[in-house]
């Protein structure tokens, strides 16, 4: 994809500690009365963010904890029946239980990421079917996203240049069948998604775009959309990627 930049390992685990940062640093501006007030994600309070962002750390962690050994494991115990009642449960945790609940499991998460060596990152593990670097950059969106659906001021106008460019490839497979999308972020060169003949041209700001793809509300108001030179509706997009834990 014309536009895109490649993210080494390197970069992938700086980041990975960058997000577990912004996490803490989001719930420890929470006050107890903010746990049961509604998040930006329908159906879901802060505290049910606050559950799965320390839900989706543990089973990453658990993910690489087992491919060190040279095994597998699917990704949350119980499958998406258990993620689901997990959350549940601890959706009405104090704040402090939230607080040591997304600590400990951040911590075991970039715990398990910095033990890595170069070939650790391409020891086969369950989530998608893929390698231990599919599982880093998906917990990188779990952590960016989710940050911002905590509704404390961080928006997808913070989400960095590779993380929007990230978005970009993985949530190509958003676009519906004989669609194509140009991707126009404001200053930087296009990026083409989609393989059909129906082409529709986004015009907007780089976080807009990918927060738009992500399913979440752009921030700064600058979405475009045209095709043939005509302005349009910005199009449907298909479901999250399957396989992916978590988007709500």
């Amino acid at each position: 994809m014309a536009g895109m930049t490649a993210i080494t390992t390197e970069a992938l685990l700086a980041e990975l500690h960058k997000a577990a940062d912004v996490v803490a640093s989001q719930a420890g501006k929470l006050a107890e009365e903010d746990v049961p007030a509604s998040s930006l994600l329908p159906g879901w309070t802060r505290g049910h963010v606050l559950a799965h962002l320390a839900g989706i750390s543990n089973a990453m962690a658990r993910q690489l904890e087992f491919a060190a050994r040279g095994e597998t494991v699917e990704l949350y115990d119980g499958g998406q029946e258990g993620r689901t009642k997990a959350i549940e449960m601890a959706a009405g945790h104090t704040l402090a239980e939230h607080r040591a609940d997304l600590d400990s499991a951040l911590e075991r998460a970039m715990r398990a990421f910095d033990s890595l060596d170069a070939g650790g990152w391409q020891v086969p593990i369950s989530y998608r079917g893929g390698v231990v670097q599919d599982g880093g950059f998906a917990l990188w969106r779990e952590l960016v996203i989710h940050a911002s659906d905590l509704k404390t001021g961080l928006g997808p106008e913070t989400w960095s240049r590779p993380f929007c460019e990230h978005l970009f490839d993985f949530l190509a497979a958003r676009v519906p069948d004989g669609q194509r999308f140009v991707l126009q972020p404001l200053g930087l060169p296009p990026v083409t998604v989609g393989t059909g003949n129906r082409s529709t041209v986004i015009n907007g700001m780089l976080t807009d775009i990918a927060a738009w793809l992500a399913g979440r509300e752009p921030s700064l108001g600058s979405l475009r959309a045209s095709a043939a030179a005509d302005g349009v509706d910005l199009p449907e997009l298909l479901p999250w990627p399957s396989g992916v834990p978590s988007t709500k």
